[in-house]
């Protein structure tokens, strides 16, 4: 081995600290330790076992990442130029293949969508039809509001919680004015589908940071615009207003059926799997008694319905449709009577045609399949789009998507992004598809979450669009109801994006989803904790303090709201202005550890699922796996590293031995945490 270089000025330092302190100190250490062997530090000017200045490096610039930056999907293959002929004919047909992939596998991700909503319908439907008919709850409007939310959830589609409310307002059974915070509660509930998407990408935590953003976003956009306009509406009424003085100008008529651009590609292949009776939960939802035992699953697709004019037995004669048409034999009195028969023609082919099953088995069955397939599909897509959209083809459509026109012109691609949303919302015919869509872009970096706002809030105008197509294509007696509902809805979503767009200031949601997004991505249990908590806890709390009456719902819900606004604005204070605080004020350090923190909360969860994790085998071979793939990456690292002492290298080699220990329980909690 080559003798230790020798330094002109032992008593100098450029690592850290104070180096002559350190020198002599060291220096001591080593003479007492190794006499005779080595000399001190202090007189033969060695250098200490040292720092890797590249490692140090690297640290801060970790520290100084932005994990919101888009990452460079580079691309790993061989260059276009460096193929030959056979080469760049088979690169072609494989992106041919690729495309023709992914094309497939959007088409089973959108109708593992649409059977999904299906199976929320056979598991929760008839509970969503009996939530709205007590007529009591539904004057209250924010027992309204959180009843759309629940129904949305339950039967993943705004539409078919908008037919209910067009259904109810028809038959007098509700007011325009009382559907309202229900149409906003629908706007609320239909965000959860790309919720539900965003936590299948769990497993790269930037990825999941993006992806949650992303798809949460809609979230806090539909709160925010709810917790803004809601008082308004209550106070003014002025959407019942606006979209009343808009029916009322025109001389309407019934239409033809609305256009259903997508439903034409998926209905042959989700036909085959399951259909519903749709209309057993608008029989419900108007106090249909009858419909109670009718099943959701359709069973005979064809049908004939005949009116004939029939003799038919009458207990009285006043029972009788006219004088004329009455008449007696013996005791029996009989009349002339319309009467309606249904004659059946042919059954469905779906899977369940001839199924005994009740509805709820169907739509759990169906529920966990239709999981499965969006999981599955979800996770190819992903992965085909990292494999497809790298080097330039990644460069151009980031640059396409993201980048803002030159100045003074900079905001006018908000607007464009907001009308491309909306167009494609229109052509696909749902808003959750959509916003489901974007949401594994987002994740992969291809999107940015600043310009997934604007296209979310597109969605969101692409689908009261098509509503209103529908509500004029609606028969005579629904068309007035439907189309105000339907504007309502419209003017709903136009006034949020007014409040919280224009003004860069205002664009709340973005900050609000990236502040989640990193919750999230430290700790990935609360993602699920989030999903519970803002569709399904707080409605139902809601819902019950509703049912106590107006009293009750106040005496809880105002002292709890003025609470959360106290403690937003004194974390916003914290951190802006702290010294504006009373000292006590200035950080929570007064209040218990589990009260300001979530690290006692992941350390109970995580030992948790660590205990139930000794008992099960795949445990062991995924942490094991996962300890393999750690201590590589760990390896490749060090390759890289400058170490100005050989011996630092041998010490950490020969502790990266048992690194894979500490890997395995460390790759365990993150891997149980996305799960």
């Amino acid at each position: 081995m080559a003798p230790w270089p020798e330094v002109e000025k032992p008593e100098t330092n450029n690592y850290i600290g104070d180096s002559s302190k350190q020198n002599q100190n060291m220096a001591g250490k080593e003479g007492e330790n190794h006499k005779g062997n080595v000399s001190s530090l202090g007189n033969k000017g060695e250098i200490q076992p040292a720092f890797s200045t590249v490692a140090l490096i690297d640290e801060t610039r970790q520290e100084e990442e932005d994990p919101w930056a888009l990452p460079e999907l580079q691309d790993t293959g061989v260059k276009w130029s460096e193929l030959d002929q056979k080469g760049k004919i088979i690169r072609v047909l494989y992106g041919i293949g690729k495309f023709i992939m992914l094309l497939g596998l959007l088409y089973m991700f959108v109708c593992s969508l649409d059977v999904l909503s299906s199976a929320f319908q056979l598991v929760g439907g008839k509970a969503a039809g009996d939530i709205f008919k007590d007529d009591s709850v539904l004057s209250n409007p924010v027992a309204g509001l959180v009843i759309g939310v629940l129904v949305t959830v339950m039967v993943q589609s705004s539409s078919t919680s908008s037919s209910i409310i067009v259904s109810m307002v028809s038959s007098t059974l509700l007011t325009v004015r009382a559907a309202i915070p229900i149409i906003m509660g629908a706007n609320i509930g239909t965000s959860v589908t790309n919720t539900i998407v965003a936590l299948m990408q769990a497993g790269d935590r930037n990825e999941f940071r993006r992806a949650f953003a992303g798809a949460t976003i809609h979230d806090f956009f539909n709160w925010l615009a709810v917790f803004a306009l809601l008082p308004i509406e209550v106070i003014s009424g002025y959407l019942y207003h606006l979209t009343n003085v808009i029916v009322e100008s025109f001389h309407l008529e019934s239409g033809e059926d609305a256009p259903e651009l997508l439903k034409v590609i998926t209905d042959p292949f989700t036909k085959l799997i399951i259909e519903l009776d749709k209309s057993v939960i608008n029989a419900i939802a108007t106090n249909d008694e009858s419909a109670k035992n009718k099943s959701l699953v359709k069973i005979w697709c064809v049908t004939e319905t005949n009116v004939t004019l029939q003799n038919v037995t009458v207990p009285l004669p006043d029972n009788c449709t006219s004088p004329d048409f009455c008449w007696t034999a013996g005791n029996v009195t009989w009349t002339l009577m319309n009467v309606t028969e249904t004659e059946y023609i042919s059954k469905c082919q779906h899977l369940f045609a001839n199924s005994d099953l009740p509805d709820l088995a169907i739509g759990l069955i169906l529920l966990a399949l239709s999981l499965l397939v969006l999981c599955s599909c979800l996770i190819m897509i992903v992965k085909l789009l990292n494999s497809v959209l790298k080097g330039q083809v990644a460069s151009v459509i980031k640059k396409t998507i993201n980048t803002d026109f030159p100045f003074p012109f900079t905001w006018l691609a908000g607007y464009l992004a907001m009308l491309a949303g909306a167009g494609m919302t229109f052509v696909v015919q749902s808003s959750s598809v959509f916003t489901s869509a974007i949401t594994p872009l987002v994740g992969i970096g291809v999107i940015s979450i600043e310009r997934s706002y604007p296209l979310t809030l597109g969605a969101n105008i692409g689908t009261t669009t098509t509503a209103i197509l529908a509500a004029l294509a609606s028969p005579g007696s629904t068309l007035k109801y439907s189309l105000q509902i339907a504007l309502c809805h419209f003017f709903f979503n136009v006034s949020g994006i007014i409040l919280f767009y224009p003004i860069p200031y205002t664009r709340l949601p973005i900050r609000m989803a990236k502040t989640l997004g990193n919750t999230t991505a430290q700790y990935r249990w609360f993602a699920i904790f989030y999903l519970l908590l803002c569709f399904f806890l707080l409605p139902l709390f809601v819902f019950g303090l509703s049912l106590a009456g107006w009293p009750v719902l106040l005496g809880v819900c105002l002292p709890l709201f003025a609470l959360f606004i106290a403690v937003v604005v004194i974390n916003v204070m914290q951190k802006r202005r702290p010294h504006s605080l009373p000292e006590k004020l200035q950080n929570w350090d007064f209040l218990p550890v589990w009260m300001h923190s979530l690290e006692p909360w992941d350390n109970m969860i995580m030992s948790s699922l660590a205990f139930c994790g000794k008992h099960c085998c795949g445990f062991c071979k995924c942490c094991k796996v996962n300890a393999e793939q750690e201590g590589a990456k760990d390896k490749q690292l060090k390759t890289m590293e400058v170490y100005e002492n050989t011996m630092a290298m041998a010490d950490e080699e020969r502790g990266g031995r048992r690194a894979p220990a500490v890997a395995c329980v460390d790759k365990t909690g993150t891997n149980n945490t996305a799960l």
